[in-house]
C-alpha cells in the first residue's frame, strides 16, 4: 500500500498536499502496480533543523523569494507551489528507484523527502555560484524597488506599441544587435544591455537601459516579430492566462519493438539504489546536465560527452578551482570523454559508449540527432535495451519548426509566467529558471519509468520530455496576494507571516503594537521600526507564523540549520534528497 502520511510522530498538518497530489500523478502515469509497494513520505523541512509549514515558509528560509524576487530588488513569493511540485517529482523518482534497486537485490520499501530539500535542489546552481570564491555578485545587486513596499518591473518582458506584452531570447550578439537595430535602437544602448541580457539566466537579474523598452513601444507586436524573424531572435507573448493553452503528459515513453532488457551484477544500496546502470548524457545548459545529476544522485554511473576542449560553459564565473562553480553544481561526478559529432570517427565513438550503456540522453536542438545519424532508431542498434531519453524545449506543442525553447519563451507561453506572478502584477516570467530545473528533474522521471518498464517488458524505449511538458507539472491558481502575503520589510530584513496574517489581519496589527484595523502603508511603516529578532517573538505570541526570508545564499550555506542537507567544499551544493530504508 502506498503510504502518503508523515512519519510516526509528526503531525498530519506537515504533510505537503500539493507535493503528494504530483508525485501521486507522476506514479499513476508509470503504469506498474509494484509503485504501490514502496511506501513514500513528504514533509515541510526533513533533515533541516529549521521550522517550516507551508510552502510560502519554504520558499522564504531556503532561498526562492530571495533568488526570484532579485530582479525586482527586493525578496518576492512566487504565486505557485514551485517547491512543492519539485518535491512532488522527487518523490516519484524515489519510488521508481527503489523498485529498480529491489531488481538489483535491495531490499527497499519506503522513501521521503521535503519541500525544503527540494527548495535546495531548485537552487543548486545559484547556491553553487553564492559560495564560490566569495559570494556571487548577485547577492549584493542594489534594489530597483525604491524605498516602498508597491511592485517594481521585474524581468525582461517587453510592451510594445499595440499593448503585446512580449519575451525576448537572443542567444549571441550578433541576433541581439540585429534585432534592436531593426527597430531603430541606438547601438549604445543595444551594447550596454546584452551583457545583462545574455547574464539573466545565471544571475536571475536582468537591467536594462530604458531606452530599449522604449523603442519597443513605439513599435507594433507585427514589426516586433518581423525584426526577430529577420535577426533570428525568437518573440512570444506573455499569455495573461495562468492555465497551459494545450494539455500535455509530462513525459512520453514509445517502447521499442526488439526485446533486450539488462541486468547489472552490483549490487544496490540505499545509498546508491541505481547503482551498475551506466548512463552517457550529451547536454548543455541546465535541463540535461540537472536530468544526468539526478540520476547520478540516485546512484547511476554517469559518462558527459564534450566537445574538443570541453564544455564551453566550465568558463563561466565564479569559478570553484578551476571550473565553473554553475557548471560544477550539476556536472561534478562525472565522468567526461571529449567527441567531435561532426567526424565519422566521433559518431562511431558515440555508439561505441551508448553500447554499453544502459540510458543516453540530450537536449540537443530538433533534428540535430537524426541529421548526425545519432537519433533513437540508430542508437537503438547499438544498445538492445537502451532507453534514449530526449529532453527539449517545447516537444511537438508548437509543430515541427518551434522557437527556441528556453526557459523565459517557455514560461511566456505555458501560462506559467502568469500563474508566478500575484494578480496585481503584470504577467512576467521568473528569472529564476523554473521550467529549466522542472524540465530536467521531468527527464529524469521519464529514464526511471522507461527502465521500470524494461524490468516488465525487456524492451527499452524513446523518452521524449521538454520544458513546457514540465511547466504543465505546476498546478495553478490566480491567488491575490496582498501586503501580508509578501513579505514584511523590518528594519534589516524581511519576514514572511503565513496565512494567518492574511486570514486574522488583526492579529497582525496587534503584534505590531497597532489599532485594528491598520492600513498596509502604516504596517509596513511599523515593521520597519524594529529589527527581524524583535518582531518574530511578537508575531509568534498573536498566533502568526513568521519566517525569516533569506536574503544571501552564502549566508544560508553557513547556517548550521541547513547542514543535513548540504555538502561545502569548494562550493555548496544539495546532498542527495531522498532517505530510503
Amino acid at each position: 500500500m502506498t503510504l502518503c502520511v508523515p512519519r510516526a510522530g509528526v503531525p498530519a498538518e506537515v504533510t505537503a498536499p500539493v507535493a503528494v497530489g504530483v508525485a501521486a500523478h507522476l506514479l499513476g502515469l508509470v503504469g506498474d502496480p509494484a509503485t504501490a509497494t514502496v511506501g513514500w513520505e513528504i514533509d515541510w523541512q526533513g533533515p533541516l533543523s529549521v521550522p517550516l509549514a507551508d510552502e510560502r515558509a519554504v520558499q522564504a528560509a531556503c532561498g526562492i523569494m530571495h533568488v526570484h524576487g532579485r530582479a525586482a530588488g527586493r525578496p518576492s513569493p512566487l504565486a505557485v507551489d514551485y517547491a512543492s511540485t519539485v518535491a512532488g517529482v522527487l518523490a516519484a523518482q524515489g519510488v521508481c528507484a527503489a523498485l529498480l534497486a529491489r531488481a538489483g537485490g535491495a531490499d527497499m520499501t519506503r522513501v521521503r523527502t521535503s519541500v525544503g530539500q527540494a527548495a535546495l535542489l531548485a537552487l543548486a546552481q545559484y547556491l553553487a555560484a553564492a559560495t564560490a570564491d566569495g559570494d556571487d555578485p548577485a547577492d549584493d545587486l542594489p534594489s530597483r524597488a525604491g524605498s516602498g513596499e508597491e511592485p517594481a518591473p521585474a524581468g525582461c518582458s517587453f510592451v510594445s506599441a499595440d499593448g503585446v506584452r512580449f519575451e525576448l531570447e537572443a542567444l549571441d550578439a550578433g541576433r541581439w544587435l540585429d534585432f534592436w537595430q531593426s527597430l531603430g535602437a541606438d547601438r549604445a544602448d543595444v551594447g550596454r544591455g546584452w551583457r545583462s541580457f545574455q547574464q539573466r539566466f545565471a544571475t536571475a537579474t536582468c537591467v536594462l537601459p530604458p531606452a530599449l523598452s522604449a523603442t519597443v513601444r513605439r513599435a507594433s507586436f507585427p514589426a516586433v516579430r518581423s525584426a526577430a524573424d529577420r535577426s533570428g531572435a525568437a518573440v512570444l507573448p506573455v499569455r495573461q492566462d495562468p492555465l497551459p493553452p494545450t494539455p500535455t503528459p509530462p513525459w512520453t515513453l514509445t517502447p521499442f519493438p526488439e526485446p533486450g532488457g539488462t541486468t547489472t551484477d552490483r549490487a544496490r544500496t540505499a545509498a546508491a539504489p541505481l547503482a551498475g546502470l551506466r548512463v552517457v548524457e550529451s547536454a548543455r545548459r541546465v535541463q540535461g546536465p540537472l536530468a544526468g545529476h539526478v540520476l547520478r544522485l540516485l546512484g547511476a554511473d554517469v559518462v558527459r560527452i564534450e566537445p574538443p576542449g570541453g564544455d564551453p560553459m566550465r568558463g563561466i564565473p565564479p569559478t570553484a578551482g578551476t571550473t565553473s562553480a554553475r557548471f560544477s553544481a550539476l556536472n561534478a561526478g562525472k565522468a567526461v570523454t571529449e567527441i567531435d559529432f561532426t567526424t565519422d570517427a566521433g559518431r562511431r565513438a558515440v555508439r561505441e559508449l551508448v553500447s554499453d550503456a544502459d540510458v543516453f540522453l540530450h537536449n540537443w536542438a530538433p533534428g540535430k540527432a537524426a541529421r548526425l545519424g545519432l537519433d533513437a532508431d540508430d542508437l537503438r542498434a547499438a544498445r538492445r535495451g537502451l532507453v534514449y531519453a530526449w529532453a527539449s524545449g517545447w516537444g511537438d506543442a508548437l509543430g515541427p519548426e518551434p522557437p527556441v525553447g528556453t526557459d523565459y519563451l517557455v514560461q511566456a507561453h505555458s501560462g506559467l509566467a502568469a500563474a508566478v506572478r500575484p494578480a496585481d502584477e503584470p504577467p512576467a516570467p521568473s528569472l529564476m529558471t523554473l521550467t529549466d530545473v522542472l524540465g530536467g528533474l521531468t527527464c529524469a522521471q521519464g529514464v526511471l519509468a522507461a527502465l521500470l518498464a524494461r524490468l516488465r517488458t525487456g524492451r527499452g524505449g524513446r523518452v521524449d520530455s521538454s520544458l513546457y511538458s514540465a511547466a504543465a507539472l505546476v498546478p495553478r491558481r490566480r491567488r491575490r496576494l496582498g501586503a501580508p502575503d509578501r513579505p514584511l520589510r523590518t528594519r534589516d530584513g524581511y519576514v514572511s507571516l503565513g496565512p494567518q496574517a492574511r486570514e486574522r489581519p488583526e492579529r497582525l496589527a496587534r503584534a505590531l503594537g497597532l489599532g485594528a484595523p491598520a492600513g498596509a502603508d502604516t504596517i509596513a511603516s511599523r515593521a520597519r521600526t524594529r529589527p527581524t529578532a524583535d518582531w518574530l517573538p511578537r508575531l509568534a505570541a498573536a498566533g502568526l507564523a513568521p519566517t525569516p526570508v533569506c536574503t544571501s545564499l552564502a549566508d544560508l550555506a553557513r547556517d548550521p540549520r541547513f547542514a543535513p542537507a548540504l555538502t561545502v567544499g569548494e562550493f555548496a551544493a544539495p546532498l542527495a534528497p531522498w532517505e530510503f530504508s
